[in-house]
């Protein structure tokens, strides 16, 4: 029974485990009053196997979706995603006019300077912690 309970406890701890990704470059878009904010970054994975993303949290938000953004004959269209591939030893950029995280539900008043924790959620089950600083609406990146 211990060797039971021993083997269930290793298997839980690395199933919890990260994967072997990390984050670069967040922040999030902020817009005014409640309107949903977007969150963009570069995910890296640096394991030999792709790894999904298939979703994301904040405590600051009621609810993080993956979403992508198209422009197509001047019409501008916004789709909810279900995951989003990140291939063995790449990256996925998400980023304005493409993938992003859409924030929606703001728990209290965000503004820009302040810093969102987000967990973002894989197939296998593993979490990412990523901090994702707030910029104001008319920045384009981390740099400005």
């Amino acid at each position: 029974m211990l060797v039971g309970a021993a083997m269930l406890a290793c298997s839980v701890a690395a199933f919890a485990t990260p994967p072997a990704a990390h984050v670069e470059h967040a922040w999030i878009r902020w817009l005014p009053a409640s309107l949903p904010a977007a969150g963009y970054a570069v995910i890296e994975n640096n394991s030999d196997a792709a790894v999904r993303l298939t979703g994301a949290s904040s405590p600051d938000y009621g609810m993080v979706t993956l979403h992508y953004s198209r422009l197509a004959q001047g019409d501008s269209t916004m789709e909810t995603v279900e995951y989003l591939d990140i291939p063995a030893h790449g990256s996925i950029k998400l980023a304005p006019g493409g993938y992003h995280l859409m924030l929606m539900h703001a728990k209290h008043p965000i503004k820009p300077g302040d810093t969102v924790k987000t967990t973002l959620k894989f197939a296998n089950g593993a979490t990412l912690q990523a901090d994702f600083s707030v910029l104001p609406a008319n920045a384009s990146g981390p740099e400005d």
